[in-house]
């Protein structure tokens, strides 16, 4: 657990976000009932340099004037994640402080054009809320629940399960990649809450903003999709502690500082599908796979802090490995105390979970914290919406995960509820959808 969730350093922070304060009045993004994206900022006594995106929500075939003034908007609420690129956003950009991950199903009877007629609706819905692109999504859609928030780092991801292929007619087209995961010992996995034709993560540093999206995104499913399942998460908000500084997860541990990093060399390999890879429409996508891991924190409160830091290799205080240091410190697995004992026991989920226990398997792992109140045997509902990255779940995810369910002591204090994997195909351009290469191919 303690490499399950972003690094949330100031410069990968920094990197991600981009301002809408130079976007001119014309060209700035709009979208027919969600007209939050009017309010990116306005030159204040502050000396913020902003502007107010025009606009106006379509009601009843007219054009309802906004009378309100322009409002300045802080640094999370202005900023802006584009949804085009070579690559979907959502994935390598730490993950945002309120988030949603859903998977729909087709209905009966949708086809292979009606699908590619839903992920233009959504890749348009999602671009038009993210701060891009001319309106394109009907103004029904729009709840306004969020009409006065800036984009706030918003990002909507989509993706393909298994199933959705042989429902549509391309199993030939789906990848070797899709396999079905294995079963893992530990697994209680619940079916209903498991899987689904299409998969959806929305992410924002607004839980209005995040909301609103995901109802956008229902909305527009109307009669192409039903929801599935929905999973609900929070992360720790931009700006709540004095300093940038890794989260930490419902157990208490700082929770991913040896999340692999844009800057190795080998990141792109290890996450992203290459230019070259099959199948061809994957170029540039990469896997998720996706787990509820309920976290049994009544039993983890009981341990002492000592023993609850040798359960995960670090010190809870600071997240510095018993091998020694500070947080970033490299971890010296070989380390013997002065007892003959190793400083990072056996068992400790930092060692079973390091890429040189596990032939240099490497994930990028993406996670929101859950709880879902109290459960039917009285303890917490809470614990971990994991998300997993790679370009190959058969050599990222697999061989790490059995190694976990057998040898980490953590594993005692988790239980896997739910599951799934979804093929995510790389970003798009102007004017296209997600997934046009696979459905229109």
């Amino acid at each position: 657990m303690s490499n399950h969730s972003d690094t949330a350093g100031a410069r990968d922070r920094d990197a991600r976000r981009a301002t809408t304060a130079a976007t001119s009045a014309e060209g700035a993004p709009g979208f027919a009932g969600v007209s939050r994206r009017r309010l990116l900022g306005t030159a204040g006594a502050a000396g913020a340099a902003g502007l107010v995106v025009g606009g106006g929500a379509a009601v009843g075939g007219t054009v309802a004037a906004r009378e309100e003034a322009a409002t300045a908007l802080t640094t999370v609420g202005s900023s802006y994640i584009p949804f085009e690129g070579a690559r979907q956003a959502g994935i390598v950009e730490p993950a945002q402080a309120r988030g949603h991950l859903v998977a729909f199903d087709l209905a009966p009877g949708a086809d292979r054009r009606a699908a590619a007629a839903l992920l233009r609706r959504w890749s348009d819905a999602a671009r038009a809320m993210t701060g891009q692109g001319r309106p394109a999504v009907p103004a029904s859609y729009d709840d306004q629940v969020a009409d006065d928030a800036g984009p706030c780092s918003l990002t909507v991801t989509f993706g393909f399960g298994r199933s959705f292929f042989g429902r549509t007619g391309l199993t030939a087209r789906m990848p070797e990649a899709l396999a079905p995961l294995p079963d893992f010992p530990g697994d209680a996995l619940d079916a209903r809450r498991s899987d689904g034709d299409l998969w959806v993560r929305i992410g924002a540093d607004d839980a209005l903003v995040a909301f609103q999206a995901l109802r956008v995104i229902q909305k527009a499913a109307h009669d192409t999709a039903s929801v599935r399942w929905q999973m609900n998460g929070f992360n720790r908000t931009p700006g709540a502690t004095a300093r940038p500084a890794t989260g930490r997860n419902l157990m208490g541990q700082i929770d991913g500082t040896n999340n692999p990093k844009p800057t190795d060399p080998d990141f792109d390999e290890k996450i992203f599908v290459p230019a070259s890879g099959s199948p061809s429409w994957m170029a540039g996508g990469s896997y998720a796979v996706v787990r509820r891991i309920r976290m049994l924190l009544d039993s983890w409160d009981h341990l002492s802090v000592e023993r609850q830091e040798k359960v995960i290799g670090r010190r809870k205080s600071d997240g510095a490995p018993l091998s020694g240091g500070t947080e970033t410190t490299r971890v010296d697995l070989e380390k013997i105390r002065p007892d003959g004992s190793l400083a990072v026991a056996g068992d400790a989920h930092i060692r079973v979970a390091a890429p040189a226990s596990n032939s240099g398997a490497t994930m990028l792992r993406r996670a929101f914290s859950y709880h879902d109140g109290i459960g039917s045997d009285g303890a917490p509902d809470a614990g971990l919406l994991f998300v997993a990255w790679q370009a190959d779940p058969l050599r990222g995810f697999v061989p790490v995960q059995r190694k976990l369910d057998g040898a980490d002591g953590l594993s005692r204090f988790l239980r896997h509820e739910a599951s799934g994997l979804f093929a995510v195909p790389g970003g798009v351009g102007p004017g296209e959808y997600v997934g046009q290469r696979l459905l229109e191919g």
